[in-house]
């Protein structure tokens, strides 16, 4: 597959793992995380793959603090990786880290080395959103975290719906995800880094409810992309 890849001129930017993310609690078996990151670190460096996504576990329903074992968990999976010369990056996804820009900047200072990526639409379907308003909300997350943010993922506009952590997906500029003054913002301040589209309109990896056909998934990424590009 290696040999594959490299004749294609095809490079991996990330490796999106489930590591530590919001199918598990920290009361998951730890050795589960272990395996995912024992397995995760020789083939990201078989293929050259530098960054690697990860979360911070699913919090519970009424939790509005990140618990010690977290951040101490965080540590160590951030540690592992550090060592073999690969960069672990957070995504503000539906986890303790991403439940506020509060709660993500907590989970920087307290986890040495671990870097951001920055999902554009999570901001404003998280629980926390203040009044489920996203613009305040959003601008605030990326200038706490721009610093350490080594990947931004604009993989959705979203309008939000009554539902707790749902929205409908839209192209980017029809949502509410701000993608364009978001990325506008990063170049102009000299982000270099990738972007990463996960449109979560043909299919929605986490939502075994909807299924496409590979022709409907293909068709709707280049449409993504050519409107993000045009946006």
């Amino acid at each position: 597959m290696t040999a594959k890849l490299e004749d294609a001129s095809v490079g991996i930017y990330a490796l999106g793992s489930t590591i530590c993310n919001w199918a598990k609690t920290v009361d998951s078996p730890w050795d589960v995380t272990v395996g995912e990151i024992d397995r995760a670190i020789p083939r990201m460096q078989r293929l050259g793959t530098k960054f690697v996504r990860i979360m911070s576990f699913k919090p519970a329903d009424d939790a509005d603090q990140t618990p010690d074992i977290v951040f101490e968990r965080l540590r160590e999976v951030t540690q592992r990786f550090l060592d073999a010369g690969l960069q672990p990056v957070h995504e503000n996804c539906m986890n303790h880290g991403g439940m506020s820009w509060q709660h993500g900047v907590e989970l920087l200072e307290k986890v040495p080395g671990l870097k951001w990526v920055f999902d554009t639409a999570i901001p404003s379907s998280t629980p926390t959103a203040p009044s489920r308003s996203p613009g305040p909300s959003r601008i605030r997350g990326i200038l706490a975290t721009r610093p350490r943010t080594h990947r931004t993922h604009p993989h959705q506009g979203l309008r939000l719906v009554d539902e707790k952590d749902d929205a409908d997906y839209t192209f980017p500029g029809e949502g509410d995800g701000r993608v364009r003054d978001i990325l506008c913002d990063a170049l102009s301040n000299g982000y270099d880094a990738g972007i990463s589209i996960e449109p979560h309109m043909a299919v929605v990896f986490h939502d075994t409810n909807i299924e496409a056909n590979e022709n409907d998934m293909f068709n709707n990424y280049v449409e993504y992309g050519r409107r993000l590009e045009a946006s």
